[in-house]
């Protein structure tokens, strides 16, 4: 039997391998069949054939049929995809339990203050780097946000604020909680106000000239994006994340200048 490799390169989605995949569509294509049969018709070394059908046994995509010799019987591919979902939902709630667990454990507390006192001997400029991908630079975002304790300022475009709206708005409205002074700068057209009455609760906004994109925490950290979102694909928007209280302090302060002038 020959399928496509394209074919069998989709079913890696099944969290299946190259020999996995190769027997289970074999096994689909005849509906039972013993191992040496399934190993002529898919090319899989009859040494592997019956290690690998016994872990596609163990996730639930064949049933052994007992009995001289062993035969395997197909799972219906509708069964199937319902036990991977199960699995997939499974693991990652034990996953997201056990990191969950962590944030309080000994472990994150060595790791916090192992971080802490690196960080404290390294050159501010070792600190300057570069995030690349608009979605890496939202998960930055998000990160440097949730560790504010005094004030953030957002300068934005009319399209960023829409973007943000959608991706910040959780961080925003936990930080309100916390007491967290929140000030955003964008320019203003019809669809960044709507995106602006969705955060005027979290924030104080003002309609903004400002050419740029920047994020600024508690007047330390610093993250600014490098070109015009209207001008690059999101996957290659680049921002740079600046950790020097000297050159942030001034940025906060030419910003802090500006927006006396803004208009709410």
């Amino acid at each position: 039997m020959i399928v496509e490799a394209s074919f069998l390169d989709k079913l890696k989605h099944f969290g299946l391998n190259s020999y996995q995949a190769k027997l289970w569509t074999a096994l689909l294509s005849r509906g039972v069949a013993t191992a040496g049969e399934l190993s002529d018709i898919s090319n899989v070394p009859r040494s592997r054939a019956y290690d690998v059908l016994e872990s596609l046994e163990k996730k639930g995509f064949i049933i052994m049929k007992i009995g001289k010799p062993i035969k395997y019987i197909a799972v219906p591919p509708a069964e199937v995809v319902k036990r991977v979902q199960k699995r997939i939902k499974v693991d990652a709630d034990r996953e997201s339990e056990q990191i969950e667990n962590l944030k309080a454990s000994e472990v994150m507390g060595e790791l916090k203050m192992l971080h802490s006192q690196g960080i404290e001997k390294v050159d501010p400029t070792e600190m300057t780097a570069s995030i690349k991908g608009r979605g890496n630079l939202y998960d930055h975002l998000t990160d440097i946000l949730d560790s504010a304790k005094k004030s953030v300022v957002i300068c934005t475009t009319a399209e960023g604020l829409v973007r943000k709206a959608d991706a910040l708005k959780r961080s925003l409205k936990q930080l309100k909680k916390k007491g967290v002074k929140i000030k955003i700068a964008a320019k203003m057209n019809d669809a960044s106000k709507a995106a602006a009455k969705e955060l005027k609760e979290f924030a104080e906004i003002k309609n903004s000239n400002i050419e740029g994109r920047f994020v600024i925490v508690d007047g330390e950290r610093l993250t600014f994006m490098l070109v015009d979102d209207k001008e690059i694909n999101a996957g290659y928007d680049t921002g740079v994340t600046v950790n020097s209280d000297f050159f942030v302090n001034s940025f906060q302060k030419l910003f802090d200048k500006q927006w006396k002038d803004m208009k709410k």
